[in-house]
């Protein structure tokens, strides 16, 4: 079931008001990742301040979810001895039947949740819409005679939490960030439709007469008891897999090495809760209906048969399974911020304030930094202004908005600037220059800044903070000769020269600093750096102005001033590599060879627990502005590491093009640990992938595939364990929502001649229907058969224009879209490629290092980008 945006507060109010001193824990599960992180910072001082006790527990993937869900949550069921309590996913779960995973949906017969609600709060997508409009327990049964009828379940409408909804019972609950109100009706529809059917099976019989539109749709069906989210088998379970074939899916799958990953899958009708089960041709005719053949005189009208409505029955099956199967094969995308949507709860509970609203500023900022936008992990190759909705869209752009509102609204000017105009001008930030110092020792406040595509610029030279920026590498050609000497002459044009530029930024010349940005402005459009500064009033002023593109930066007194894309990196860096990588890899210290073998373990499991370890150090960072600041050596040291290992396989030309992809294999040099963690990989991919799309604009004048540019396959490997970790990444471009000009173009030809087509059909099952009429009258009796294909020709065409609708939805919202984890999935199913499916984001994969090769070549005939 799913919380409406507008309830956001519901629950936790209802929580509020419900707890007491003996009341358990509530258990906040969270993704290794900086908006999760994020998103629990809030969470927690809103707990505090409330006095409910709390116990965090980060999750690195499905394999540590399912831990989770046998030694933690499992114990808080009523049924187990437990007193029930509330769960919290932050960035885990949402695309999984977590039920099943988390083994709190009980077997049919047994009870479910036992008083333990999960409440979902995920960015990614697509949802898992047994989560969505599943997952709330079955609704209580009362004694009427000899018979047993369930009561109506108050509060709940098609999986839509209402304002009379009673919480406590238990059950899975979805937060919606409004896509599922906007945007989900159709799939709302056909899940329920499917939830609501009896229980039937089919036979040939239903597969010979359905005929060859409906075989390709049954190869396409999934056994009937899979479930959707189902968990995928990888290296470890493969052993086992003939000997579990006699038995039960399901407990084979509780069986399987935690390091499967519970994709969602082509999804089949979903189990069903609490629902009379009918059998019959009663049955049949109650859930399909059937329409009577007008009577001949003298005869009563004839009702279809058993085998009719059976038939009907089939074909509405598959019709909405196809619904939910296009649902799922879309692709990956990324919605609003888990960050936005704690800081959305906060606000509801009248809690805003500049601590909660920086850890917002902080979990958005760093979804960019990721590449994580509408079309799922992906480069950013064009203005997102471009996209009419989605994430780093128009919708990002307003949550952007909001943000920079709310910063006026609680960090007013002080009243001398409000006073004097002349004052307000000084302040460096209106007058174009970086903030780089407290306004006052006690001074905690948020700021706007106009913020060049500069990495860590307050904390390092601006030579090296334009050297290792993403956005300049790809468009200057950092990698190469000529790309430093374009460096260089932008910064002689500039009037800087070598020896200023490479001093640490904060003790450069005042007058250079305040000259900088009107520098960048007038020569930066010379090559191709557009946005590499953000626009602002022409006389310094912002006089209600929306400051589109202007960053956040936050002092604390005169310890320290970063902006929040320097905080996100910072964390990232943390999770990604850890307190002891500056010491270990830097100066080839024998710790360095202490940290390889903590994470030499074969399944991952020590991995796994550093990892967690990491988590912590980064926790405490976004609170401790001395960790923070001492992490900085960190973030600094990975982001070398890319530029390095990515100049490396330009120059050395290691990138190869197959037929539906680039990749490209890190297996040597200095950095290649470094480049285990998926997180530390993608980023790589991504400057990779930026540097790609610059050349074939360069080359070929626009991006390939249609607009949407190359996906990319990125491959490091782990000596230690023997394996490869596998990343892709889309390609983006233009096409975020709706594509480009020329793929509109093409699908406004296709629907034109579907149609033409679809008229011409139509006129002619008119004249035949109308032939079989004009014969049933002079016959005495109608064959059953012919009754049914009639009317099934009569519901063709409404069937064909909602099949039609689709399609074409599917098309545009899907379009540009990162597929490659379905097709990750396709080529586990097909091959013998030993694969360990186990992170959140289903892009990323870990092959052994015998199965690349083949792995490699099966995916190569996919479809990776939508």
């Amino acid at each position: 079931m799913y919380l409406p945006r507008s309830l956001i507060s519901t629950l936790y109010l209802h929580l509020q008001k419900t707890h007491h001193p003996l009341s358990p824990p509530v258990l906040i599960l969270v993704a290794l990742e900086p908006d999760a992180l994020c998103g629990c910072r809030i969470l927690t001082q809103l707990l505090k301040r409330d006095y409910i006790p709390h116990k965090i527990q980060p999750i690195a993937g499905y394999g540590d979810l399912e831990k989770a869900g046998k030694n933690a949550i499992q114990p808080m069921m009523e049924s187990n001895g437990g007193s029930g309590g509330i769960v919290v996913c932050l960035g885990v779960g949402g695309l999984v039947d977590l039920g099943g995973l988390l083994g709190i949906d009980g077997e049919e017969g047994e009870s479910s949740f036992g008083g333990v609600e999960v409440w979902v709060i995920d960015a990614r997508r697509p949802w898992n819409l047994g989560n969505v409009f599943g997952g709330h327990p079955p609704p209580a049964q009362i004694e009427e005679g000899e018979e047993l009828a369930n009561q109506l379940q108050t509060g709940i409408d098609g999986g839509k939490i209402l304002r009379n909804y009673k919480p406590g019972k238990g059950g899975i609950v979805v937060f919606d960030d409004g896509d599922i109100e906007e945007d989900l009706t159709i799939e709302r529809d056909a899940y329920l439709a499917l939830v609501e059917m009896p229980e039937i099976e089919e036979d040939d019989d239903d597969d010979d007469l359905e005929g060859s539109d409906t075989e390709a749709e049954d190869d396409d069906d999934s056994p009937a008891d899979s479930r959707p989210g189902q968990k995928r088998k990888s290296w470890t379970d493969r052993d086992d897999e003939d000997e579990d074939s006699d038995e039960d899916d399901r407990p084979r799958q509780r069986r399987r090495s935690n390091s499967s990953s519970p994709i969602p899958d082509s999804p089949t009708r979903p189990r069903q809760r609490g629902l009379l089960s009918l059998t019959g041709p009663a049955a049949l005719t109650s859930s399909v209906g059937s329409r009577s053949v007008s009577p001949t005189p003298g005869q009563p009208p004839k009702a279809p048969s058993a085998r009719t409505l059976r038939r009907r029955l089939v074909k509405i099956r598959r019709k909405h399974e196809s619904v939910l199967q296009k649902y799922y094969s879309l692709g990956s995308s990324y919605s609003e911020p888990i960050s936005s949507m704690m800081y959305s709860l906060a606000s509801e509970l009248g809690r805003e304030d500049n601590d909660l609203l920086w850890m917002t500023i902080v979990g958005v900022t760093s979804m960019e930094l990721y590449g994580r936008s509408s079309v799922g992990v992906a480069i950013t190759t064009q203005k997102m202004s471009a996209s009419p909705k989605g994430w780093l869209g128009t919708r990002g752009s307003r949550i952007r908005q909001l943000l920079r509102d709310e910063v006026r609204r609680l960090n007013p000017p002080e009243l001398s600037d409000s006073t004097f105009n002349s004052n307000r001008n000084t302040l460096p930030e209106n007058s174009g220059i970086i903030p780089t110092t407290a306004r006052s020792p006690t001074d905690t406040s948020i700021r706007l800044s106009p913020e060049p595509k500069f990495l860590l610029i307050r904390h390092w030279s601006l030579y090296d903070s334009m050297l290792h920026s993403p956005y300049l590498s790809a468009r200057l050609h950092i990698w190469s000769e000529n790309g430093r000497k374009r460096l260089h002459k932008l910064l002689a044009k500039m009037g800087v020269s070598l020896v200023q530029c490479k001093q640490s930024y904060t003790h450069m010349d005042m007058e250079l600093k305040r000259g900088l940005r009107s520098k960048l402005l007038k020569y930066s459009e010379m090559y191709g750096l557009d946005d590499l500064v953000p626009s602002a009033d022409t006389d310094g002023r912002d006089r209600g102005g929306t400051k589109e593109g202007w960053g956040f930066v936050r002092s604390w007194g005169w310890r320290a001033t970063l902006s929040a894309q320097d905080v996100g990196v910072v964390v990232g860096a943390l999770l990604e590599v850890g307190k002891k990588a500056v010491g270990s890899l830097e100066t080839g210290s024998n710790d360095r060879g202490r940290d390889v073998k903590e994470i030499s373990d074969e399944d991952g499991t020590e991995e796994g627990e550093e990892w967690v370890g990491r988590f912590w150090d980064a926790y405490d960072a976004l609170e401790k502005i001395e960790e923070l600041k001492a992490a900085l050596p960190t973030a600094q040291l990975l982001h070398r590491a890319i530029l390095r290992t990515g100049t490396g396989i330009i120059e050395k030309k290691q990138i190869r093009h197959l037929r539906a992809f680039r990749m490209c294999v890190v297996r040597e040099g200095p950095d290649v640990m470094l480049f285990t963690h998926p997180a530390a990989l993608t980023k790589l991919a991504l400057w990779i992938g930026e540097a790609i799309a610059e050349q074939e604009k360069e080359t070929k004048g626009k991006l390939g595939h249609g607009g949407r540019g190359t996906p990319l396959v990125v491959a490091g490997y782990n000596e230690k364990r023997n394996v490869y970790v596998v990343v892709g990444t889309g390609g983006g471009g233009v096409g975020m929502e709706f594509g480009d000009k020329h793929a509109a173009k093409e699908r406004k030809e296709k629907r034109e001649a579907k149609l033409k087509a679809r008229e011409w059909k139509r006129k002619n099952k008119e004249k035949v229907r109308d032939q079989k009429r004009e014969a049933r009258r002079l016959a005495l009796g109608d064959d059953e058969d012919e009754e049914d294909e009639t009317e099934s020709e009569g519901s063709d065409s409404s069937s064909d224009d909602e099949s039609d609708e689709d399609e074409e939805k599917s098309q545009v919202v899907g379009f540009g879209r990162n597929k490659f984890g379905n097709a990750f999935q396709e080529v586990v199913e097909e091959t013998s490629a030993r694969v360990r499916i186990d992170s959140f984001e289903h892009c990323v994969v870990e092959v052994k290092k015998e199965d690349l090769t083949g792995f490699l070549e099966s995916l190569s005939t996919k479809a990776v980008v939508a």
